[in-house]
C-alpha cells in the first residue's frame, strides 16, 4: 500500500501541474482576426520598424522594389495560412537584409504587431508572445473567417 501511495502523490502532482499550464495557454487554432497583439506593443514595434526595417521596406510597408511589401494584399496573399512561429522565425533568419539575426524575438514579435495593425487586424488584451510553440498555435489568415470557421479553427488540434 505505501508503494503505491509514493507512485501515485507524484502522478497526481504533476497532473495537477500538466492542467494548470494547460489552463494558462491560449486556446490553439486561434488567429490574428482574434487580437493577438496590443496597441502599446504595435507602437513599440513601430519604432523598431523605423530603426530596423523602414529604409528598405518604407513608410507606407510597400517595399522599395527589392524588399518585399509588408501592408496590403500582396503581403496578405503571400502568408496566408501561416502560422505565426513560421513569420517570426523567417523574419529571424533574414531580417534585417544587412544584418540577418540581429533582432532579438521581443523586437520581432512587436514589429510584427505593428505590420498587423498597418494591415488592420485588431488589437486585444494580450501581447503577441516569442515563444514558438505559442505563435505555432495562431495563423496568419488574409481575410476575416465567418463565424462558422472561425469556430472549426479554434477546434483544430
Amino acid at each position: 500500500m505505501r508503494r503505491w501511495f509514493f507512485i501515485m502523490i507524484p502522478g497526481a502532482i504533476a497532473l495537477a501541474s500538466l492542467v494548470t499550464a494547460r489552463a494558462q495557454e491560449p486556446a490553439a487554432g486561434r488567429s490574428v482576426w482574434d487580437g493577438v497583439f496590443t496597441a502599446a506593443q504595435a507602437k513599440r514595434g513601430g519604432d523598431v520598424y523605423a530603426q530596423h526595417c523602414l529604409e528598405c521596406h518604407g513608410e507606407t510597408l510597400q517595399g522599395d522594389g527589392t524588399a518585399s511589401a509588408l501592408a496590403g494584399p500582396g503581403f496578405r496573399d503571400d502568408f496566408n495560412g501561416v502560422k505565426l512561429s513560421e513569420m517570426l522565425d523567417r523574419t529571424r533568419k533574414t531580417m534585417p537584409d544587412d544584418k540577418p539575426g540581429t533582432m532579438s524575438r521581443q523586437q520581432i514579435a512587436d514589429v510584427l504587431a505593428y505590420v498587423f495593425s498597418v494591415n488592420k487586424f485588431p488589437a486585444g488584451d494580450a501581447e503577441l508572445p516569442t515563444q514558438a510553440e505559442l505563435l505555432n498555435q495562431i495563423t496568419f489568415l488574409a481575410t476575416k473567417p465567418t463565424e462558422m470557421v472561425s469556430e472549426l479553427i479554434r477546434r483544430m488540434p
